[in-house]
């Protein structure tokens, strides 16, 4: 699946405006009064849900957590104007990630396998933050006013197809609206990359990276794939040429030397992400332990070779590995809740209950807690206590499609079954299949015929679903 080159194609389709050297665009109310931020949120939020529906995802909850957390700490410090942020992290081990209208995020899970620090990883997302903060979408549909929405709805569709892997048929869709102006539009995207590098760069700053790290990754990568024949998805649809490496430098060197370069916790989510993406637990384990072999003090490496050996049932080894890294930091998130991976499979559930209840003193309002506590519930068959812990857990993250699945299979094994379709409703319409959410919902409503109050509410989240379709399949036309 190679979702970042049709992405990024279809934003370069409706870029901005050439700009000078040094100066980034006045951005006023002409692209809005064209497309405004709110129809591009609800454009990003249909494209999301058609594309949930035809990638793998990636649904670590500390994986997640970290995303999520870190690129809100660059929109916080950034220009951005909408914060309202949706994020999906895709199964591919290509390096990627994408920015698209209305605040779509995405992150492929071969980012982390490529950024080799943190501040690598910043920028690239940086990068992707600085579209969305300079509007090239609606700023493109500025430039040519004759693409209306319905035309940038069907290139979105194709890109959806590019990515399920429709191949030549979603780029077919792609490219047969917008033949007639390939070449301005390539212009225009290779002009607002360069943008958002800028825009990324004094983002890192604000947001306290080291802003070398984003010249120090174009090169690394261009070194690395300058005689590849086919390089990554990255670099196709962000070429690193020599004068970006210079321009990016060259901005970077304006400010003070310091910043975070790299930080543990990136390491530990990057040992996740490479276990993720291994055959086998043992040949991960065989790695991280080369690591060790070389570096026995690199808590990432043995953070990782805990989280292998638990994965093959070898359960006294991982807790070894683990005592050793909490005896050094006995709150780490990441390391005591590894362990408590560890007690559940190994059915010392006193043991996890007490450290999750510890942890959630330390951590409050933490979704990876959380999702552990449901997780060490359902191990000692409580369905009503985890349907319960689920509905606090799905007010935080109600746009989350990995939670209402669960919530739906939860609520089945409590014998809620109204409230199983409900959130198998809910699931469906996060991931764009509005017939099966708009059909649970009519079961539900079926199973609540004597409960009046409950039905008009099913009655009218059903009603709101098949406006939201037609709305859909209106810009999709």
């Amino acid at each position: 699946m190679k979702i970042l080159r049709p992405t990024l194609l279809a934003l370069a389709c409706v870029m901005a405006l050439p700009t000078s050297a040094d100066d980034l665009p006045s951005l006023g109310d002409a692209s809005s009064s064209i497309v405004s931020p709110e129809q591009e949120h609800q454009l990003g939020s249909a494209w999301l849900s058609l594309l949930r529906g035809q990638v793998q995802q990636l649904p670590d909850p500390l994986l997640k957590d970290f995303v999520e957390n870190s690129v809100y700490k660059l929109a916080e410090t950034s220009d951005l104007k909408d914060r309202r942020l949706t994020f999906i992290l895709i199964k591919d081990s290509q390096i990627n990630a994408f920015a698209a209208p209305g605040g779509i995020i995405g992150v492929n899970g071969g980012l982390f396998l490529y950024a080799q620090t943190e501040g690598e990883y910043a920028a690239v997302l940086a990068h992707e933050l600085g579209h969305l903060i300079q509007r090239h979408f609606a700023r493109g549909i500025e430039e040519q006013q004759r693409m209306q929405i319905p035309v940038m709805a069907a290139m979105l569709a194709g890109i959806v197809a590019a990515a399920a892997g429709a191949g030549d048929a979603g780029m077919a869709a792609i490219m047969g609206t917008q033949a007639a102006a390939i070449q301005n539009q390539l212009r225009f995207s290779r002009q607002n990359e360069q943008e958002a590098d800028r825009v990324g760069v004094t983002n890192m700053v604000r947001a306290g990276y080291d802003p070398r790290s984003m010249p120090n990754m174009f090169e690394r990568l261009n070194r690395q794939y300058r005689y590849e024949s086919r390089p990554p998805e990255f670099l196709l649809t962000h070429p690193v040429t020599e004068s970006r490496i210079a321009d990016t430098r060259n901005r970077a060197e304006r400010y003070q030397p310091g910043g975070i370069e790299d930080s543990l916790a990136y390491q530990l989510v990057r040992a996740r992400v490479q276990l993720a993406f291994e055959e086998t637990p043992g040949i991960a384990g065989k790695r991280f332990r080369a690591m060790l072999d070389d570096n026995p003090k690199l808590e990432a490496a043995r953070y990782g070779l805990a989280l292998a050996q638990t994965k093959a049932g070898q359960l006294n080894e991982a807790r070894a590995q683990l005592q050793q890294l909490l005896q050094k930091s006995p709150d780490d998130l990441f390391y005591n809740l590894a362990m408590v991976d560890v007690d559940i499979t190994n059915n010392r559930i006193a043991d996890a209950r007490t450290r999750i209840e510890r942890l959630r003193t330390l951590y409050p309002d933490s979704y990876p807690v959380e999702q552990t506590r449901v997780d060490l519930m359902l191990k000692q068959n409580q369905s009503k206590d985890a349907e319960q812990a689920l509905n606090e857990l799905v007010k935080q993250r109600p746009r989350d499609p990995d939670i209402w699945y669960q919530v739906a299979e939860v609520r089945g094994l409590a014998g809620n079954i109204i409230g199983l379709h409900q959130a198998r409703a809910e699931y469906f319409a996060l991931v764009g299949d509005y017939d099966q959410a708009i059909s649970q919902l009519g079961l539900a409503k079926h199973r609540a015929s004597s409960n009046f109050p409950l039905a008009s509410r099913i009655d009218a989240r059903q009603q709101e679903l098949r406006n939201e379709k037609k709305e859909v399949e209106k810009m999709m036309k």
